[in-house]
Parts: structure tokens; C-alpha cells; sequence
């Protein structure tokens, strides 16, 4: 039985033509935002297989997010930069401190130490260390020409140790006569000093001392009765102007 080929208005859509139609449509509903909903079954399963950095939304968070992170990043470092300035300038400031402290300190503690040595220089002391007057001032008797003792006598056994009573320049070390031995010192106060009858002299015109500094030793040399310490204090250096050694010692601060 021979069959007729359909033709007409009821005649199929060929293969070619319903391609057509169906990219047609699906261009449509591209253009209107819904493909994701009404694509074929096949159309949507490919679109959500893409991966979502192939969007250009994705990419355009992506460098968002990498700006955001860069500035974050500056930022930390613009800070971390501003504490380590900000602490280098307080340790400097901090040594600053502590070496103007440390100057102040230093120049305090030699301050103290001049003026511990300025008030040792300007000191008096015994001629002999723990001494005591075994004859007074202007004593009368015979054992003196002028007829009485122009100075006082301390207590010296023979080889004590005889010191400056203060600081001075020697103006007379030698033989000195009824003195013996004797030396005689200007003190730095513009008075003097004289230390007589001597075993020993242990020092040199023109040589400066200091308080408790050693000049000589005790002895027994000139017009002595015994081993002992003369001791004058002068307005000059010479004979006839004692002034009363006691007194003076005394108003410089020594115990006699």
C-alpha cells in the first residue's frame, strides 16, 4: 500500500526550522532575566556548573576586597610605623633623662667634693695628734729669755709625729737657736705658726702644706728640758709677735 507525504498547513516543522525557534527562544528569555528559571532542564544544569569566578561580578568583589585588604594592610603598617617612632622617641627621651640626671648627680657629687676639700684645707688641728698642753701661755720663769713662755708646750714623747695645724707655705725650716730644730709656716689666714726643738725636720721653704700634713719630728734640740712640742702662733714671722695659741686653736675649731 503506497503511502502520501503530508503536505499543507498540518505539515511537521522540520529539524532545521525547530532549532531556530528554540535558540530564538531561548535568546528571549535571556534578555528578560528568567533563563535560569524556564531554560530547558539541560541549559540550567550546564549554567549551574560554571564556576562563579567566570562572573563578571565576581570579579569585580574580588578586586574590591583586594583594595580593601591593601588599605588594611597600609593602615597597620602606617600605625605599626607610628608606635615604633613613637617609642623610639620616648627611650630617647627617657635616656635624655637619665643622662642629664646622671650629670646633675655627678656635678652635685663634685660640688660636695670641693666643698668637702675647700672645708678640709681651711681646718685646724692638734700639732700633735691627741696631745695636751703640759705648759701655758706666758708662763714666767728663768727657762725663758724674755722671761716668760711665749708659747705652749704639748706633750711629745720623743719621735712623735708633728703635723701642720693648717694649710700654709713653709717660710722657715732649720736651726732656729733656743728653738732648735724649728720650722715656721705662714698659714693661709695671713697668720703663723712655729713648731720648735725638733729631732727631725721633714720639710723645705717654699713647700706648701695641709692640715694633718707630717713637717717634722719631736724632740729635745735647743733650750729644752725634755722631749716636747713649742708651739707658737704669730701676727708675723717673727720673735715678739705670739698671740695666745690656745685662743688661737680654739676659734678655728680644735679642741685644746
Amino acid at each position: 500500500m503506497a503511502f502520501t507525504r503530508a503536505t499543507g498547513k498540518h505539515r511537521g516543522s522540520s529539524r532545521m526550522a525547530r532549532r531556530s525557534v528554540g535558540f530564538a527562544g531561548a535568546a528571549t528569555l535571556a534578555t528578560t532575566g528568567v533563563i535560569g528559571t524556564l531554560a530547558s532542564p539541560a541549559l540550567a544544569a550546564d549554567t549551574d556548573h560554571r564556576s562563579i569566578e567566570d562572573t563578571g561580578l565576581t570579579k569585580v568583589i574580588t578586586e574590591e576586597d583586594l583594595a580593601q585588604r591593601i588599605d588594611a594592610q597600609a593602615a597597620a603598617q602606617e600605625r605599626e610605623a607610628f608606635e615604633i617612632a613613637a617609642e623610639a622617641k620616648a627611650k630617647a627621651e627617657a635616656k635624655r633623662k637619665a643622662e642629664a640626671r646622671a650629670k646633675e648627680i655627678r656635678e652635685s657629687e663634685q660640688r660636695a667634693a670641693r666643698e668637702a676639700e675647700r672645708r678640709r684645707l681651711a681646718s685646724f688641728q692638734l700639732p700633735v695628734d691627741g696631745s695636751y698642753v703640759s705648759t701655758g701661755y706666758q708662763t714666767g720663769g728663768s727657762l725663758w729669755s724674755s722671761g716668760s713662755h711665749s708659747g705652749v708646750d704639748f706633750h711629745a714623747a720623743y719621735g712623735s709625729t708633728v703635723v701642720s695645724v693648717g694649710s700654709g707655705t713653709v717660710v722657715e725650716a732649720g736651726w732656729g737657736g733656743a728653738y732648735g730644730n724649728n720650722i715656721v709656716i705662714r698659714m693661709n689666714d695671713g697668720t703663723y705658726t712655729q713648731y720648735g726643738h725638733l729631732s727631725s725636720i721633714g720639710v723645705h721653704v717654699g713647700q706648701s702644706v695641709e692640715p694633718g700634713e707630717r713637717i717634722g719630728i719631736s724632740g729635745s734640740t735647743g733650750n729644752s728640758t725634755g722631749p716636747h712640742l713649742h708651739f707658737e702662733a704669730r701676727s708675723t714671722a717673727e720673735y715678739g709677735s705670739d698671740i695666745n695659741p690656745v685662743a688661737y686653736l680654739r676659734a678655728r675649731g680644735v679642741n685644746v
